[in-house]
């Protein structure tokens, strides 16, 4: 299985979620499952935001090694869940083949279906909140993840 979180331009919210989901998963013993990230208007290369990566580096989570990615319908089409930050990003989505297998994260993590707040070019203490949101939200994916595994399932 290979999780897909998209944001606007995948520097703070979505690269934030994919390595709480790499972390939840391993915690949990899922092993079967890949995680990306990808951005609706993401600038290719570039990397995480600054606040993104000094919240990762408070909570042991290094995002020294991400490269924004623009979401592509060759990313959609290998994704098996996506989880969009917004109700835009859930439209783009949408427009590049995801149906079926798209939800707003904050529905899919059992909540009221709202945009996740986006950080960008805020105080740190903005990219906290976010990052706190993000956690709560990742570790009920993450639970809902490993409820959906059966023994002997290897997707």
């Amino acid at each position: 299985m290979h999780v897909l979180f998209v944001c606007t331009g995948n520097t703070c919210r979505s690269p934030m979620a994919e390595v709480l989901l790499r972390r939840a998963l391993a915690e949990r013993g899922l092993e079967h499952v890949t995680v990306g990230s990808a951005g609706i208007g993401a600038w290719a290369g570039a990397p995480a935001s600054e606040g993104s990566y000094l919240v990762g580096l408070e909570h042991e989570l290094d995002l020294s090694a991400h490269r924004a990615r623009m979401l592509t319908p060759e990313l959609v089409g290998e994704a098996d869940l996506i989880l969009a930050m917004g109700h835009a990003h859930l439209g783009r989505v949408l427009e590049l083949g995801g149906a079926g297998k798209t939800f707003l994260l904050t529905d899919y993590g059992g909540r009221d279906g709202a945009d996740v707040s986006d950080p960008y070019g805020a105080a740190l203490d903005t990219y906290r909140q976010t990052y706190d949101e993000l956690a709560e939200l990742v570790a009920r994916v993450a639970d809902r993840l490993v409820a959906q595994q059966q023994p002997g399932d290897h997707r």
